[in-house]
């Protein structure tokens, strides 16, 4: 029996055994691949249909959001309101989202009603229209969006960072305008949805109370749809990087805040970098206790918040610092983030920094396992990058096992100011 006037040892993340459950595969007949996540205590599901639609393969800016979002709003037997409402009668949410590489259509609803919603989902992945009247809603709702968001320095800052980080006309680097919307045309909308959509590539991963019959249903609403019989031309778009290295915008002469962003490139998942340098970025800037936030925020108090984070791009990645603090201190401020990538290039991280940053990282990691949906998520993430479970036991290896000279040595190869570039938004 538990003696409960004795509190419970208290072990620490990094001595814990973490799994990452598996998934289950098959394989519909047009070769659809379907990833199975059957977990959970509610009886509701996630379906999340992911397609090589994203901006990457456009041929003009925009088409491929203007697609995605529009793929809800009419097809040859329903409008946007039936559509909408139909999902609604039966309690479910569908999102759809635009990305870089992909573009995909996420179903929350009900295990109990898959039945019912299969069918209308893949209903507006072989017969949207995009009905004229709904691109021009579209378009004028996103540019009115657009003419707000302008006048916020961190939008700006954030659109501008990447675009000399890739270059402008890289999809990593590209942004929009008003004038990109009003040149989106009907025909353009339909091009690429037939090339991309019902006759692109399509994965689908589920995850939560899944039905016995899952995929066998998928079968009977997505299996004869031509997806996937023909290989999609993987395009090449050259990264050309701006030459200047700092950048001082003004955008709103009477703002009393900046918006600060250094960024630089970094290599992608693949490399053997990565995963050392996110441990070395969560040390950095990664988390509320990180050194950017004692430093900045708790000593000199320049801003509420400072954070660094790696890109998640798939083909290469980058490093961003971000912030917004008084107009006065933007300079002081990147100053001393210089300084703390000094001090890392220089001095050896305690060892008891380090430990508290392993339990941390593994500590988010058992977070983000923790439920059906949120290991969907970072299974897709492996999936789309070629990666496999053995990509996360080798991270987890990581972080148990990186030592002070090791990020050191990470630190020196990517905390080198000149390599960075540097934006104040003002």
């Amino acid at each position: 029996m538990i003696n409960r006037k004795n509190a419970p040892d208290i072990i620490d993340a990094v001595h814990l055994h973490v799994e990452l459950p598996p998934y289950q595969k098959h394989i519909l007949r047009n070769g659809i691949e379907l990833y199975a996540i059957n977990m959970g205590t509610q009886d509701t599901l996630m379906i999340n249909w992911i397609f090589y639609a994203g901006n990457w393969y456009e041929e003009k800016n925009l088409v491929a959001a203007a697609a995605n979002h529009l793929l809800k709003n009419g097809t040859h037997s329903r409008n946007a309101f039936q559509i909408n409402e139909h999902f609604e009668f039966y309690g479910a949410y569908l999102n759809r989202n635009c990305y870089n590489e992909t573009a995909e259509i996420v179903l929350h609803g009900l295990t109990k009603h898959v039945t019912e919603l299969l069918p209308v989902v893949a209903e507006l992945v072989s017969e949207s229209i995009f009905p004229e009247e709904e691109i021009l809603i579209f378009k004028k709702n996103m540019q009115q969006r657009l003419q707000v968001n302008l006048k916020k320095n961190e939008f700006v800052a954030n659109r501008y960072i990447e675009a000399y980080l890739f270059g402008h006309d890289h999809p990593y680097g590209r942004y929009s305008s008003l004038p990109d919307y009003d040149a989106l045309e009907r025909a353009e909308l339909q091009e690429f949805f037939n090339k991309y959509y019902l006759h692109g590539r399509c994965i689908i991963i589920a995850a939560g109370v899944l039905p016995d019959d899952l995929p066998q249903q998928l079968e009977a609403s997505f299996g004869s749809l031509p997806m996937n019989g023909v290989s999609i031309v993987e395009k090449d778009h050259a990264i050309r990087p701006a030459e200047q290295k700092k950048y001082r915008v003004t955008n709103d002469s009477a703002g009393v805040q900046g918006s600060i962003r250094l960024a630089r490139a970094f290599p992608n998942r693949h490399h053997p970098d990565f995963p050392k340098m996110q441990v070395l970025n969560n040390i950095f800037g990664g988390f509320f206790g990180s050194r950017l936030m004692d430093n900045i925020r708790e000593d000199k108090g320049y801003t509420y918040g400072i954070h660094s984070y790696l890109l998640n791009h798939f083909k290469t990645s980058g490093l961003v610092i971000s912030t917004e603090a008084g107009r006065d201190v933007c300079e002081a401020a990147i100053a001393e983030v210089y300084k703390e990538m000094e001090s890392l290039c220089t001095d050896l991280i305690p060892e008891e920094e380090v430990q508290l940053t392993r339990n941390y990282l593994i500590g988010s990691i058992l977070s983000d396992l923790d439920g059906p949906f949120q290991l969907a998520s970072r299974w897709k993430n492996y999936i789309l990058q070629g990666l496999g479970a053995e990509h996360f036991y080798n991270n987890m290896d990581v972080i148990r096992k990186i030592t002070p000279e090791e990020l050191r040595d990470v630190a020196q190869r990517y905390f080198q100011a000149d390599t960075f570039y540097e934006l104040v938004v003002t």
